[in-house]
């Protein structure tokens, strides 16, 4: 999506964390009900990653220009924490594989490794797949609602000239706009701070990542960075 030059596109209808008043970046852009929170324990999870393991990998980012809360992580399926893993692949160390089907996104590391984050992608009828490359980054972008958004949606009228940055903008703390041939696709991999849109299909086709991962994972990326988008 386009988010800084008061353009827009079909890649722009995505959010994050629910918030008080008419753009809930989660009633307004997901239309889904919050759930309750589980109690944080220090038992081991699954993935023999500890509550309170995660609770650190995921906790405040007080420096940024808008302060990161930490992550609710009793809100997020242990499988999707991120982790270091074994990962096949032809692709050269940096590349980016998002895989929609399972609700994660690869960094491809040495000596067939790969950082492994969960994401939050596309809802049926807009997914997409292919190649493209990291064409440009930013960090707190303004965002601007597609015209075929504002027809939905109307209130969102009121940020036809954009959002900007800020803890309640959909792009949130980072983003990755991938381009293919030269051309932006209006695609993005973006920040979201809300725990419970991981594992889920709720975007118009953009890749969402915690915050806290979205920034591990941007400052490991240089523009041109390959990006592969597996079928879902």
């Amino acid at each position: 999506m386009i988010v800084e030059n008061g353009q827009a596109g079909i890649g722009a209808d995505h959010g994050g964390t629910a918030q008080r008043g008419l753009l809930h970046r989660r009633s307004f852009l997901f239309g889904a009900a919050s759930l309750g929170g589980l109690g944080l324990a220090g038992c081991a999870t699954s993935d023999g990653l500890s509550l309170a393991e995660a609770s650190a990998l995921y906790g405040p980012v007080p420096a940024e220009k808008f302060p990161i809360p930490a992550v609710d992580v009793s809100k997020v399926n242990p499988k999707y924490y991120r982790r270091t893993v074994q990962y096949a692949s032809t692709e050269a160390p940096g590349t980016i594989i998002v895989d929609p089907a399972n609700y994660y996104v690869y960094r491809i590391e040495e000596g067939g490794a790969a950082t492994r984050y969960g994401a939050n992608v596309g809802r049926d009828g807009f997914r997409w797949s292919g190649d493209a490359y990291v064409g440009r980054k930013s960090e707190w972008a303004t965002w601007t609602p597609p015209r075929e958004m504002i027809k939905r949606q109307p209130e969102a009228a009121k940020w036809a000239r954009g959002m900007p940055g800020g803890l309640d903008n959909p792009l949130g703390a980072r983003t990755l706009h991938l381009y293919q041939n030269g051309a932006y696709t209006l695609y993005t991999i973006y920040a979201s701070s809300d725990p419970e849109s991981i594992g889920s299909g709720i975007t118009s086709g953009c890749v969402g990542l915690l915050s806290q991962d979205m920034i591990h994972l941007y400052d490991r990326t240089p523009v041109k960075t390959k990006v592969v988008v597996l079928p879902a």
